[in-house]
């Protein structure tokens, strides 16, 4: 197929490059490259330096002999989604292009409205340029977990049937996100959905899970060919930041009670799932949603894990807990479906399986990169007050204090 990876230069999306480059795909990678730019402006920066993603298509192309053609595009300028959709004519899209993060979408009004904006706007032109120039392409949009929230019901796969005053109907799975990201992801599963519907449109949807890992078959291939992995609060995720606490000798902080639970998966099986989604693509005018996880973990079993593994390593690994400074449920039923992938063919790998050779002992040779400073909390999702004194903007001198406030209520997990 020709399949067009939209945000190539992220955590996935270059994995996801050199994986369908890999089985024979021509592949494009599109990127402007933001994400670059908000690292610098947090002063937050992968454990890693990585590669341009020109010269990293480069180097692949070297060692592999088969070619990424990359193109810098924003998608939220129609005119050039246009342009790329007329010449190169995909076949398939996977859209990772968009604001990740749901802390960066609470730092400020700025940045919620950046990120509702960037989110929304690009996927609309995206739908738009289907219409017109390439109605049979099939879309795989990356949605997240995040847009269920948790129900104190069982959360089904995007849609669910419903019975009210005598009848019953099928409709879209109700939504409770819990920030201004998740909401923007919400917004473009509605847009998909209608696009759809009123043009006919086909699209698959993954609800994905939070992604661990670094390494993948491709990024072994040559050094230079690895992806972003961060661990800061920003974009970082909860088990990269443990992983890389228990590396550098800092307490496992866990949010709140620490029973918040999540699906989770490994991002080889990332690769896989996107794999199983375009080979097996939806009919004209079809709208489907696959809850994309291999496994629930509560954040504290997700700590405790951590901590038994990094004291196989000779790791002291201790567990505090932390004011929650996100506003959710730390207590909630959790039961979510995913069959649907599993039906196609997907075997997952499995966190304890993995989390030494994978994780830990990559952070351990990296360990001297490691930039403590960033790891704590500083944006709170219920207070902010505003600031000019520093790039962060608005939330930056309430988050220290957050971070400062964290330090001092931190208990071990044991005794609190």
């Amino acid at each position: 197929m020709r399949i067009l990876i939209l945000g190539g230069d992220g955590y996935l999306g270059w994995p996801t490059a050199m994986y369908l480059s890999r089985r024979g795909h021509t592949v494009a990678a599109l990127d402007n490259f933001s994400k670059r730019r908000w690292e610098k402006e947090l002063r937050v920066a992968p454990l890693e330096p990585v590669l341009p993603l020109h010269e990293r298509a480069q180097l692949w192309t070297k060692v592999t002999g088969r070619e990424i053609r990359t193109l810098q595009v924003d998608l939220c300028d129609y005119p050039a989604v246009e342009e790329v959709m007329r010449e190169f004519s995909p076949e398939a899209i996977v859209h990772y292009g968009e604001q990740p993060s749901a802390p960066f979408s609470m730092i400020d009004q700025r940045r919620t409205v950046l990120t509702q904006n960037n989110n929304i706007t690009g996927t609309l032109n995206i739908l738009w340029a289907l219409r017109k120039h390439a109605p049979e392409c099939h879309l795989v949009k990356l949605g997240t977990m995040g847009e269920y929230g948790t129900p104190n019901i069982d959360i089904e796969e995007g849609f669910i049937e419903i019975e009210h005053n005598g009848r019953k109907d099928v409709v879209p799975y109700p939504k409770q996100p819990g920030s201004f990201y998740h909401l923007s992801k919400v917004h473009d599963s509605h847009n998909i959905l209608f696009a759809c519907r009123a043009w006919k449109l086909r699209s698959t949807d993954l609800n994905q899970g939070i992604v661990y890992g670094i390494e993948t078959d491709e990024t072994a291939h040559a050094e230079g060919l690895g992806t972003s992995f961060h661990y800061d609060e920003i974009f970082g995720t909860a088990l990269n930041r443990f992983c890389v606490q228990a590396v550098a000798g800092i307490p496992l902080t866990v949010y709140g009670k620490g029973k918040q639970k999540r699906g989770f998966l490994n991002i080889r099986d990332t690769l896989r799932c996107i794999e199983l989604a375009l080979l097996h693509p939806p009919e004209a005018g079809e709208y489907r949603v696959f809850n994309q996880f291999t496994e629930i973990f509560s954040i504290l079993e997700l700590a405790e894990l951590v901590k038994r593994q990094g004291e196989k390593l000779g790791f002291t690994v201790e567990i505090q807990r932390l004011q929650n400074p996100r506003v959710e449920a730390e207590e909630h039923y959790y039961n979510a479906r995913h069959q649907k992938l599993v039906d196609l063919g997907l075997r997952p790998n499995l966190l304890s399986d993995v989390l030494i050779d994978s994780m830990l002992v990559r952070i351990r040779e990296r360990a001297g990169r490691i930039r403590t400073e960033s790891i704590l909390p500083r944006v709170c999702w219920d207070h902010v007050r505003p600031s000019s004194e520093n790039p962060q903007g608005d939330g930056a001198r309430d988050g220290r204090r957050v971070a400062t406030r964290a330090k001092a209520d931190a208990v071990p997990a044991g005794r609190a």
